[in-house]
């Protein structure tokens, strides 16, 4: 399928999106293959997410993976993004657990990691307590988005993967961390696990584009991790998830498929074989097989 080329999205384009009352589509991505499908279905924003412990590790959460692993799968990204002829998605690199919050500088370093690899901006979770660490890499050029409400890498603070912001107290709590973070220079929020009347609240109140995740439709966008906008784990299915395929069906059929064709030796034919110059196709009275008719190189 052929699209027309279009602008590169940049953090003024999702600005403007905000603005216009046009919604920002953003989803996780950990390879080149993949990246290359979604800029053929127009997405907006790629985060290359620390979700990949989860779906690609098969970790229980996400606080095992590294900042190389997170440049790593970043690299794979941009360079199949870059194969469609232009970087036009907005790629987003997730710092994960422990690469920002010993300290500002080295935070710095982390986030310039993710760059060179790629990046077009980077992620990481907190509000008040992060601040001044989203100002630091701001006033170095690098453009942060931040993350508030139910923030995975502190599940256990947290008690578990719980929604945030009940109750006056909770409320109030993450409207200032999304205040502290367009004080200190994000371009944007993720609001995740919140209430769908807080997260209103948090869209009409703030300057920056919003991108809900289990925080209802109200918000300037919305990120979903890939593997489960895919359905490739069926048991998988919280309640702010939509499987918009029946991934996990359409892999296994397709394997079980080539199974039974390599099996019954249907598979590799002729026609995938080398060395045959030219196939024609002999008439099945003349050459029934246990497997059926097959064509004969001349």
């Amino acid at each position: 399928m052929t699209l027309t080329k279009r602008r590169p999205v940049t953090v003024n384009t999702l600005r403007d999106m905000k603005a216009k009352g046009d919604r920002i589509t953003m989803l996780t991505c950990y390879d080149a293959t993949f990246a290359r499908l979604l800029d053929d279905a127009g997405v907006d924003a790629i985060l290359v997410g620390d979700s990949l412990g989860m779906v690609m590790k098969g970790e229980e959460d996400t606080l095992n993976v590294t900042i190389d692993e997170i440049a790593y799968h970043t690299k794979a990204v941009a360079r199949g993004l870059r194969a469609q002829g232009a970087a036009r998605i907005h790629l987003v690199g997730d710092m994960p657990f422990m690469s920002y919050q010993v300290s500002a500088e080295e935070a710095l370093h982390n986030a310039a990691q993710l760059l060179r690899a790629g990046a077009n901006a980077v992620k990481l979770e907190g509000g008040v307590s992060v601040a001044p660490t989203v100002k630091r890499l701001v006033d170095a050029g690098i453009p942060v988005m931040g993350h508030v409400g139910l923030t995975p890498q502190s599940v256990h603070a947290m008690g578990g993967f719980k929604v945030q912001g009940k109750g006056e107290e909770g409320r109030k709590r993450v409207i200032d961390d999304a205040l502290a973070l367009q004080e200190a220079g994000a371009y944007a929020v993720v609001l995740e696990g919140l209430p769908k009347d807080l997260a209103t609240e948090l869209t009409q109140l703030l300057d920056i584009p919003t991108i809900g995740i289990g925080a209802g439709n109200q918000c300037d966008g919305q990120v979903l991790v890939l593997y489960d906008l895919l359905g490739l784990n069926p048991s998988f299915k919280p309640k702010f998830v939509k499987h918009f395929a029946n991934g996990a069906d359409i892999v296994v059929d397709a394997c079980k498929a080539y199974v039974d064709e390599v099996k019954e030796q249907s598979f590799p034919g002729l026609e995938h074989s080398f060395g045959v110059k030219k196939l024609q196709a002999v008439p099945a009275e003349e050459n029934a097989t246990p497997y059926g008719s097959v064509a004969v190189a001349q």
